[in-house]
């Protein structure tokens, strides 16, 4: 799983069936700071699955069966998913 920001929504007039009713979310991946990961993409396109919007701070799964089976949409081309909106992050030493 990682952090990120929903920066935008992605449209797409032609979708596999299994994506029909979700939205595209455009995520930027942040570290526990909010500032954008080193190394990490410059942005990941994620299926929602909780109602996120722009400007919101989420937490997203990479892994395909993870993402699939948050969205309740099994054996589907899914292999990200918005799965959490970030109220704060809490850790040692910061």
């Amino acid at each position: 799983m990682i952090l990120g920001r929903v920066t935008g929504e992605v449209v797409a007039t032609q979708k596999h069936p299994s994506q029909e009713g979700r939205k595209l979310l455009l995520v930027e991946p942040e570290d526990f700071a909010g500032a954008r990961a080193q190394g990490a993409p410059a942005g990941l396109i994620a299926l929602d699955a909780v109602g996120a919007g722009v400007g919101e701070r989420v937490l997203v799964v990479l892994d395909g069966y993870a993402a699939m089976s948050a969205v309740e949409r099994p054996m589907s081309p899914i292999d990200a998913a918005v799965v959490g909106i970030i109220d704060r992050v809490d850790a040692l030493g910061s």
